[in-house]
């Protein structure tokens, strides 16, 4: 939902680039790669380890936001004869350019993942290989880990494998003009079946218990010079997309769990049920009916993010159920954790899809293709094995998501201090270690943004439509998480007193 663009003043565009270039400085996001790594990724560059397979005759094609050109995943989706489906989905094959222990390994292996910030990236490796030779880009024969999943009429998974192959991308698509071609019909028949094949596996994750939060994003776009942050609502292209690759990371957890190792899972432990219990407390206080016999996946499908009550939920239960997500890996059968369900995903689950920006992809995607043909992975995919969960633990890609929309929405709101707008309570800190239910969180509509909000007379309402003043917006605001800070206005704390006063009278 793209709201109207605030423009910011040249002095709050100043404090937002030095904010940024601390922002920088604290997360020790890497400079510019060291010559003896531009030289390694340019001799990489022309001349890789080519596969013997050779699938350059698949029409592949990518969907991915009109700008980027690191293209980890290309696809190509046709029906089965006598039924069913097969999806063809190629993963840019990094161990191609980069080889264990040289320059490009060690320094991948400090940046562990691509890190983006509003004025541009800190990327995993040199733009030559990640926006170049090692990215799937359409008509450049590349490298690629090229998995087959077998579908049935259903969409349940019948068989999947893995093989190294040259791949040639033919289309270079975007979401917006993807959901507009299957929606009118004029889509090619591939591309069209995205939607078969994606709805197929949102019902089988329905059916399986599976999550998936449908909040709008925040995004940061600079035009003319200017931030801007607006929401963007996911398009149904996004879950379409998304359900191709949670089925080929489910499928290479499952490839490492059945050969009884080595592997790496993405694990997440189930909510406990008091937390359960206070969420369904807050959704009776929110008037949304949640009956005993709904289980809560079924509950947040239900719900629609674009209604303020449904949203205030969400992002409830999103910090309360969908605890953090960790890494295990393991070499054995007799290593495999006790723990290797995601939660979210209701499934055993890997990340292996996106090897141009994450470094644990790479290996992930190697442990694959070795199990796929029954063979023993390699010595260097071994060996680091055992320090990958605790090493991907320190990456730094979402403290630099976060906190990059959390500067941009201070330096918009800089020279608007002391202006009044329209928010909805999206939480509070009722229930937290240390309870204030006068403390909490707003979102407003126009311009997109979330911050702090604290109220001098009365309690917050989750949920509840309110005006808010706001008192700061200081990039360089030591607390990060009060860099932006509202109030309930004066004449709305009277109002929800009343109203609380004439709800006791009433009972």
């Amino acid at each position: 939902m793209p709201r109207r663009p605030m423009r910011m003043s040249e002095a709050a565009k100043a404090a937002l680039a030095t904010a940024l270039k601390k922002l920088r400085t604290d997360l020790q996001a890497p400079s510019a790669f060291p010559a003896p790594v531009l030289a390694a990724a340019q001799s990489a560059a022309r001349a890789p380890r080519l596969p013997d397979k050779d699938a350059t005759d698949l029409p592949l094609f990518t969907i991915d936001p009109p700008d980027s050109k690191d293209l980890d995943q290309a696809m190509y989706l046709e029906r089965r004869t006598g039924g069913g489906f097969r999806v063809y989905y190629a993963i840019a094959d990094v161990a191609a350019f980069v080889t264990a222990g040289d320059a490009l390994d060690a320094e991948a292996r400090k940046r562990i993942v691509t890190l983006y910030f509003p004025d541009g990236k800190v990327p995993l490796h040199p733009p030559v290989l990640s926006e170049g030779a090692a990215s799937l880009l359409p008509n450049q024969k590349v490298p690629a880990l090229l998995w087959q999943h077998d579908l049935d009429a259903h969409g349940e998974v019948i068989t999947s494998s893995v093989s190294r192959a040259l791949v040639r991308s033919t289309a270079k698509l975007g979401y917006a003009a993807v959901q507009q071609a299957i929606d009118a019909g004029t889509a090619a028949e591939s591309v069209a079946l995205l939607r078969d094949i994606g709805t197929l596996r949102e019902a089988v994750e329905a059916e399986r218990g599976g999550i998936s939060l449908s909040l709008p994003d925040q995004e940061v776009t600079v035009a003319d010079g200017s931030f801007r942050l607006s929401y963007r609502a996911a398009l149904p292209v996004d879950g379409w997309n998304e359900q191709i690759s949670l089925m080929t990371g489910m499928a290479a957890a499952r490839m490492m769990l059945d050969g009884g190792g080595p592997g790496i899972l993405r694990t997440q432990e189930q909510a406990p049920t008091h937390e359960v219990t206070r969420l369904r407390h807050i959704a009776q206080g929110l008037g949304i009916d949640w009956p005993h016999h709904v289980s809560y996946a079924e509950l947040i499908r239900s719900l629609d993010p674009h209604q303020h009550r449904h949203a205030a939920f969400l992002h409830e239960a999103a910090g309360a159920l969908l605890l953090k997500s960790v890494y295990k890996s393991f070499r054995d059968h007799e290593q495999i954790p006790a723990q290797t369900v995601h939660a979210a995903i209701a499934a055993p689950y890997t990340h292996c899809t996106a090897p141009l920006r994450r470094l644990v992809d790479r290996y992930a995607g190697e442990l694959c293709v070795a199990a796929s043909a029954d063979r023993e992975p390699p010595e260097w995919v071994l060996a680091a094995l055992a320090d990958l969960p605790s090493r991907m633990e320190k990456a730094k890609g979402n403290a630099a998501d976060r906190q990059s929309v959390d500067l941009v929405e201070a330096a918009l709101l800089m020279d608007r201090v002391g202006s009044t707008f329209d928010a909805v309570v999206i939480d509070t800190d009722a229930e937290r270690a240390e309870p204030n239910p006068r403390e909490g969180q707003v979102q407003l509509a126009e311009p997109a943004v979330l911050g702090r909000v604290a109220s001098a007379a009365v309690d917050l309402e989750l949920g509840a439509n309110v005006r808010v003043r706001l008192e700061r917006a200081d990039p360089a605001f030591p607390d990060k998480n009060k860099r932006v800070l509202f109030s309930l206005t004066q004449a709305q704390a009277q109002a929800q007193a009343q109203g609380r006063a004439q709800a006791q009278g009433r009972d």
